[in-house]
């Protein structure tokens, strides 16, 4: 439950503190971004990120619209009555991937549980036009749950994305105050189905929040369920709070405990970590390289 007592937000460490970018390419991809009419998770989701990766010329596109069926009490995305798809949002996000040179795409969305697919179609749509496009391109999706129904996830799957990430985002005794509507099974269900259906044609991927007020042992647990998914990527990141309206901070996870869980996930069999303060979903995603047999093709099924 969203505590109904605001409080002052804690003072940040000195290792969440950023120096923010003077590149003109900020401006240049708010410009790109704003000219197509485009939603990213960046600013939806207020990511701290959002400076760097901007001006680095990289953006998480966020599709369906900027407004969620779901209230979880970590995330900034406004929640309200969504609106209906927009038909040629697809071809807008493949057109900011091409203007921006990308050759490594992460697309997610808000969760639609007003769609009878939750929004995998346009997804599927999203894909194909980014691939059409964009030839080579290397597609990372970070879709919701769709309450694990087969249908929508076979949707997804069927544009062949590189990468098929979901988030467990925290512990199983957290789950109910953290994520609304979701829960920590179905999440792991979901995983292990695009492994089921897909196998080695394709990389699953989950990230988890930490500074909730999880343990250690719940979050190695909750690591070794996602490895028992067959869950391949892992990104561990520190949770900020958004506003005075969300979950607060229990605890800052310092660098060096993030380095050592990252050694602890790399042990268990992950094939690649990313785990640190700013780390976030898709923070720095195209540091994953995909085996030859698969870099930048359609993957085989």
């Amino acid at each position: 439950m969203i505590p109904t007592e605001l409080k002052p937000r804690p003072r940040l460490p000195d290792w969440l503190r950023i120096t923010l970018p003077t590149s003109d390419r900020f401006a240049r991809t708010r410009g790109l971004l704003d000219e197509l009419k485009l939603h990213t998770v960046c600013e939806s989701a207020k990511c701290p990120n959002h400076w760097e990766c901007w001006s680095k010329g990289t953006a998480t596109f966020m599709i369906a619209g900027d407004r969620c069926t779901r209230a979880c009490g970590f995330c900034a995305v406004s929640t309200a009555k969504p609106l209906p798809l927009e038909g040629d949002e697809p071809a807008r996000v493949a057109e900011a991937t091409r203007r921006m040179k990308l050759k490594h795409v992460v697309i997610t969305a808000v969760a639609r549980d007003d769609l009878k697919d939750g929004g995998a179609g346009h997804f599927r749509q999203t894909i194909e036009k980014v691939r059409e496009l964009n030839p080579g391109i290397v597609i990372e999706v970070l879709v919701p749950d769709f309450n694990e129904s087969d249908e929508s996830i076979d949707h997804v799957l069927a544009a062949h994305p590189h990468i098929f990430n979901h988030n467990l985002e925290t512990v199983r005794r957290l789950t109910p105050s953290v994520r609304h509507r979701a829960t920590y099974d179905r999440s792991l269900a979901v995983l292990k189905k695009v492994k089921d259906k897909r196998g080695a044609s394709i990389h699953t991927k989950s990230g988890i929040m930490l500074g909730l007020g999880e343990t250690e042992d719940e979050l190695l647990q909750a690591m070794r369920d996602l490895r028992e998914s067959r869950c391949d990527l892992l990104t561990l990141g520190q949770y900020l709070q958004p506003s005075l309206k969300h979950l607060p901070v229990v605890e800052f996870i310092r660098p060096e405990k993030f380095a050592d869980y990252k050694v602890r996930a790399e042990a268990m069999g992950f094939v690649h970590v990313a785990s640190g303060p700013m780390v976030r979903s898709s923070y720095h995603a195209d540091e994953f390289q995909l085996p030859a047999e698969q870099g930048g093709s359609t993957p085989s099924l």
